[in-house]
């Protein structure tokens, strides 16, 4: 083979690839832009359709119930952090693909983003609370990554063409020469800036222009026709490190399926009763005030809180009963659930019955003395004593489905958990803790018990597999109420196990039989390992 024959084919078969690196940059530069294009747009125009959070409220609703409960599990109320932390590796990873294909295959690399924006729309305008602009931010933010992708990857790829054509061998052909490659840093690193700016910018927006932020802040509730006394100073045993008998609402766990929490100007709510009724009841915010609210102190759980969990609170509330905007409604003798709906489509299955008897189930407007927080249903929401929370506690509630449990299904009822929910007894060291470097000598061992709607008449301690001693109980608010125990301990030097167990009202004691969280709530005694030095 001649010379010229070799440098002619040399010519027409030039490589054509740029350093991996650079195009994994190249997306995930382009994706950067995009996000923050799609996030500033969403705060403008349509706040419930980031292109972020409907992907990742898509991904919770697609999610088998395995890998829900896997999440709240490892991490609790960060569980949503957690989640996306995890949309933003998957979506690094598949930017750093999109570059790589582009700048090799084009347009596969084209396809990616465009994958990521049909995928944005669909779960925008699938949404229950979507707009009529809920397409707008995914569009737009495809539209900019798509641009940049394609400005970035003609950037990197070779000159072969230049090459072929003034025949000079010593011109590179593998990659872009020095000048493109910092134009190519210049245009990669501002739309990496860019998009970050814009993802912030998006975010303080949002946060600044929500209808209701300025709204709770300045609404007053009315006093409540029926309030409840303060709890008695025996309720709180003062010991450090001890649940308080009241949670403050900035430290009420939080569990539910929102991503995007949803925006409910109180002008804007009402509630709707119907299904199985013989008279269909509507009912508007200044209605729901105008009634004669009622204040009660309840504790609520999540049914993924394990033995020992802190996924439980207990808080004041301020509503009106359910039971008596059933009693317009008028149930039919044959319904028997109420199927409820948040603004945002998830729902709840709760027993007619238990919103019917003589328990504090009620639509609540107030939280410890304040608005509710949007993060825990503002404007309105329903606690429900007794319950876990996936059949009871929907927050941002909007309707009142009666009917049976044998024609209606709930969001996870649907997804393998019971359809009742009742709350087991449990009881929950939490003093001393796990690690916290005791000393030998005069201590206590305390936590906290509850059996919502039944109420804790006993808890016992048990050290090292000895007798079960009996510990002194706190003043319980109520029997929907948890309630503080505390017992003395001499703390000699070495390995230790503490366990506890309740008993209930109905003389009941809770059982020893360790039970996971599904499907319908952990069960087990509680054990403390501890070492004293």
């Amino acid at each position: 083979m001649s010379t010229e024959t070799a440098s002619v084919q040399h010519r027409e078969a030039p490589r054509s690839s740029a350093p991996a690196p650079l195009t994994w940059w190249a997306g995930i530069a382009s994706i950067a832009l995009g996000v923050g294009a799609g996030e500033l747009t969403a705060a403008l125009v349509a706040p419930e359709s980031s292109p972020f959070a409907v992907i990742g409220d898509a991904l919770v609703d697609a999610a088998p119930t395995w890998a829900k409960d896997t999440a709240i599990a490892l991490f609790g109320t960060a569980d949503k952090i957690a989640l996306f932390v995890g949309i933003a590796i998957v979506a690094l990873v598949l930017a750093a693909l999109a570059g790589w294909l582009e700048s090799r295959r084009s347009p596969w690399g084209m396809a990616i983003i465009a994958a990521f924006g049909v995928s944005g729309v669909l779960a925008a305008i699938t949404r229950a609370d979507a707009g009529p602009l809920a397409w707008i931010p995914s569009v737009v933010a495809a539209i900019a990554a798509g641009v940049m992708l394609g400005v970035l990857s003609r950037m990197l790829r070779p000159r072969a063409a230049a090459a072929a054509a003034s025949e000079s061998p010593t011109q590179s052909e593998d990659a872009p020469g020095t000048a493109d490659r910092r134009t190519f840093f210049l245009w990669a690193g501002g739309a990496t800036a860019a998009g970050i700016v814009a993802t912030i910018a998006g975010s303080t927006v949002h946060a600044t222009t929500r209808a209701t932020s300025s709204i709770r802040q300045a609404l007053t509730l009315p006093a409540a026709a029926r309030a409840v006394a303060a709890p008695p100073a025996s309720a709180e045993l003062g010991i450090s490190g001890l649940a308080p008998v009241v949670t403050p609402t900035s430290q009420f766990y939080r569990i539910d399926t929102a991503l995007i929490v949803p925006d409910l100007a109180p002008a804007d709510w009402s509630l709707r009763i119907y299904g199985m009724v013989e008279q269909e009841v509507t009912i508007t915010w200044d209605e729901l005030l105008a009634l004669p609210l009622e204040e009660s102190y309840t504790t609520l759980s999540c049914v993924s809180n394990p033995v020992g969990g802190d996924l439980i609170g207990n808080a004041k509330w301020l509503g009106y009963p359910i039971r008596e905007l059933l009693a317009r409604a008028k149930p039919t003798a044959d319904a028997d659930m109420v199927l409820s709906r948040s603004i945002d489509g998830f729902t709840a299955s709760t027993p007619l019955e238990v919103l019917t008897d003589d328990r504090n189930s009620i639509l609540a407007v107030g939280m410890n003395d304040e608005p509710l927080p949007a993060e825990h249903g503002f404007p309105v929401r329903m606690v429900v004593p007794g319950l876990y929370g996936y059949v009871s506690a929907t927050k941002w509630v909007t309707e009142l489905k009666v009917t049976r449990f044998d024609q209606d299904r709930a969001y996870w009822s649907d997804r393998g958990w019971s359809e009742r929910g009742p709350i087991k007894l449990q009881s929950r060291i939490d003093v001393p803790r796990r690690n916290q470097g005791l000393s030998a000598g005069e201590t206590v061992i305390a936590g906290v018990a509850w059996h919502p709607h039944v109420g804790v008449s006993k808890v016992e301690v048990q050290i090292d597999g000895g007798a079960w001693r009996e510990a002194s109980l706190a003043t319980a608010i109520s029997d929907d109420t948890w309630v503080q125990w505390s017992i003395p301990w001499t703390a000699e030097p070495g390995d230790h196990a503490i366990r506890c167990r309740a008993t209930n009202a109905l003389g009941e004691t809770q059982t020893e039989v360790d039970a996971f969280p599904a499907p319908d709530g952990a069960t087990g005694w509680q054990q403390l390992n501890i070492s004293v030095g």
